[in-house]
């Protein structure tokens, strides 16, 4: 009869060492395990440093251990592992590539099964709980931010208010009725006196259903736009080759005699003082791209480099970015404080536009402590990642926002594109989900999810393939349009079906039906 402890998993007894594989020399298994051992302390000694220069982590809210683990990815992910991972794949182990919430009980589960395979002392595995507690605090916050998701899935759905939700009570009880979890309401539009019309019908929806409709209020930000434009009498269109002029706001009538025809006001004059030739600018989701020629008295002369074909109308209230920029310029604008007034007592959480470090996140929660003394760390606090810096600053300023209160990411698409270009933008999206999940913190996927369907009531084929991998995410977030309904159906089928085949980076292997 088999020995009950050598099938003990958790503490395995061998009682002599185990067989060279065939095919697989000893002197190679010893030199594997002993390149994973070496990992895991390089891993743990680097953690620390990384951590060193984060924000202190209080004790009261438990993300300690999250923390922790966002350090070690980081560490974990400093290097090149593929060679390694091909090697543990030939000897049938872990291959690392599903570490993200459980970097260490990952590496140490491999070590010990290295130590067995090439006949080493034995050593306890880490327990079960180990891997499956940073899914289950993901899970909790998840719930925490966007509410207890209805459908089994577990992708909540975030749906964007139009203006005419404010005066509209089936708006609300629509979205409960196709099981949406949560109502995003931009402070961009409307005034507090419709949002307080519009929260009104979701908590009375909410509560004739039996179930809460978590609402976010989104802050604006200081998004830099265009303001009065002047075109040229032979069109309006910007084209490659045209130049145009950038100025202050007011600026259009001091141009001089040979500026350029086309010219436009940049209403965030910071960015016109601190710009330098060479960097580039878009305008209106990057729907143009120019690059500066040069600094003047009076603004900025750009020469246009990209537009689609035929050219792009140029019109005042459009985006405008400067990726290559360091615009420091106050993350918290006088409108948005004014606002902030409102949110912090009718709100359930926050989305902070254009945030770019810690510093940032810590002014937003000073603001929300002044105007919520009592609790304001109940309310939840939404990062949209939408910049370079931002980017950058990501895991520091999780650590800063998620140790203090309910944290979600946001992976603002629209205006990251924008920032770092359309080709990166996916290869982004895919870490911020990574990272996300490494500090246990949810990730909601926005910007033109199943845009043309939301508008058209038709989806292309691309957003859907789009919309299949936002099942990745904790959340979804959909913008306002006629169609809103249809989407969020359309959603739950496509999100019931992948969550059969894929759960994060790891595919669920259920039996193929279609051979």
């Amino acid at each position: 009869m088999q020995d009950q402890a050598s099938s003990d998993i958790a503490a395995p007894v061998l009682a002599s060492p185990a067989p060279e594989a065939p095919g697989r020399p000893g002197m190679e298994l010893d030199a594997l395990h002993e390149e994973v051992v070496a990992l895991g302390h390089a891993v743990r000694a680097e953690a620390a440093a990384i951590a060193a220069g984060w924000p202190a982590v209080p004790d009261d809210r438990g993300f300690a251990l999250s923390a922790a683990n966002l350090a070690h990815y980081l560490a974990l992910r400093r290097r090149d592992l593929r060679p390694l991972q091909r090697r543990l794949m030939t000897v049938g182990l872990s291959s690392l590539g599903r570490l993200e919430s459980r970097v260490l009980p990952g590496l140490d589960a491999v070590t010990a099964s290295l130590a067995v395979l090439a006949g080493k002392p034995p050593r306890s595995w880490p327990p079960a709980a180990a891997f499956f507690t940073g899914e289950a605090l993901l899970a909790e916050r998840a719930r925490e931010v966007l509410g207890p998701p209805v459908e089994p899935h577990g992708v909540a759905v975030l749906v964007t208010c139009p203006s005419s939700a404010a005066d509209d009570p089936a708006f609300m009880r629509g979205l409960v009725a196709a099981n949406v979890e949560a109502v995003r309401i931009n402070c961009a539009h409307d005034d507090a006196e419709a949002w307080g019309r519009m929260i009104g019908h979701a908590r009375a929806a909410g509560r004739k259903a039996g179930r809460a409709l978590k609402v976010l209020m989104d802050l604006a930000g200081p998004k830099i736009r265009t303001g009065a434009v002047r075109w040229p009498d032979d069109g309006k269109h910007l084209r490659p080759q045209v130049r145009l002029a950038l100025v202050p706001p007011g600026g259009l009538d001091a141009l001089p005699a040979d500026a350029p025809s086309f010219a436009a006001e940049c209403l965030l004059p910071e960015a016109l003082h601190l710009a330098r030739p060479g960097q580039r600018v878009f305008f209106d989701d990057a729907k143009v791209g120019a690059v500066i020629e040069q600094v003047m008295p009076w603004g900025l002369t750009l020469q246009v480099e990209r537009t689609k074909a035929g050219g792009v109308k140029l019109r005042p209230e459009k985006g405008l970015s400067f990726p290559d920029t360091e615009l420091t310029v106050p993350p918290l604008t006088p409108r948005d404080l004014t606002d902030l007034d409102f949110v912090a007592q009718h709100a359930d959480g926050v989305a902070y536009s254009f945030v770019q470090s810690p510093q940032d996140v810590a002014l937003l929660q000073d603001a929300l402590a002044q105007r919520r003394p009592a609790d304001w760390q109940r309310l939840s606090l939404v990062l949209k990642i939408e910049t370079q810096r931002a980017l950058h600053q990501l895991p520091a300023m999780l650590v800063q926002a998620a140790s203090r209160q309910p944290t979600a990411v946001m992976i603002a698409r629209g205006d990251l594109a924008a920032e770092i270009g359309f080709g990166r933008t996916a290869e982004m999206q895919e870490e911020i989900l990574w990272i996300g999940e490494a500090a246990h913190v949810p990730v909601i996927w926005a910007t033109q999810v199943l845009e043309s369907l939301v508008r058209t009531g038709t989806p292309l084929r691309g957003e859907m393939t789009d919309a299949a991998m936002a099942a990745r995410a904790e959340g979804v977030m959909l913008n306002k349009g006629p169609y809103v309904l249809e989407a969020i159906a359309e959603l739950d089928r496509l999100f019931a079906r992948m969550g059969e085949h894929q759960n994060k980076k790891t595919p669920q292997l259920r039996r193929l039906a279609s051979w």
